[in-house]
């Protein structure tokens, strides 16, 4: 089955350009396009894709807004286009429930993969953001602060104990293949353990979880 895909972005030649390089795969379908935000959040109720490839500057109704009303009335994956990796809105759209963002200058194979790892349920989180979502965790939580050790904070009560590891260690960076590393499971066992997280919890994706673990203080900056 294909990967649904509609691409939002004010500059025809963007749209245009990623969705003949998308449209090229035989796992991928760009369903439609979109000029503005209302445009983007018309498509999706329309099409029900799977991602939406959406610009983060869009006029009528800004990708921000976009991004909220999208990942609020579906489980469409949002993932942000923008010219700037530090790109403020960036930080505040992962909150409204994007999955990720991309660089507009990405390169075609990086393209490709961000969408297909997306579809899978996966997140797109540059260093530098992931820093800065840590960053504003921490500042909101210094009045309160909690420890990594010992039991799981209020609201993860409803995890088993491995599931509670599992979100910790995700929490921190770890891939898959590193969280099966570090708890002698198979990656197979790892993708289960995060599932049940995401469904439990209530969470679209790994970006989430993430957010999830800091703000309950179950994972501390800085922390082994």
């Amino acid at each position: 089955m294909s990967i649904r895909v509609v691409v939002a972005d004010d500059q025809e030649l963007v749209r245009a350009g990623f969705g003949m390089i998308l449209d090229a795969q035989d796992d991928i379908e760009v369903v439609a396009e979109a000029a503005d935000g209302q445009e983007a959040v018309s498509a999706v109720r329309r099409h029900g894709p799977d991602v939406l490839l959406l610009d983060i500057r869009m006029p009528v109704t800004d990708g921000l807004e976009a991004a909220r009303l999208v990942c609020a009335e579906s489980a469409c994956k949002v993932v942000m286009l923008t010219t700037f990796d530090l790109d403020e809105y960036v930080y505040e759209a992962l909150y409204a429930g994007a999955s990720g963002f991309l660089l507009k200058d990405v390169r075609r194979d990086d393209l490709v993969h961000a969408v297909r790892v997306v579809a899978a349920g996966e997140s797109l989180l540059a260093p530098t953001v992931t820093r800065r979502l840590v960053a504003d965790l921490v500042k909101r939580r210094r009045e309160q602060p909690a420890a990594a050790d010992g039991p799981p904070p209020p609201g993860l009560d409803a995890l088993t104990a491995r599931e509670v590891e599992t979100l910790r260690l995700l929490a921190r960076g770890l891939s898959n293949a590193e969280i099966a590393r570090t708890l002698f499971v198979s990656e197979h066992t790892v993708k289960t353990h995060v599932s049940n997280v995401l469904s439990k919890l209530g969470l679209r994706d790994r970006v989430q979880a993430v957010i999830r673990a800091y703000e309950s203080g179950l994972v501390t900056p800085g922390a082994p």
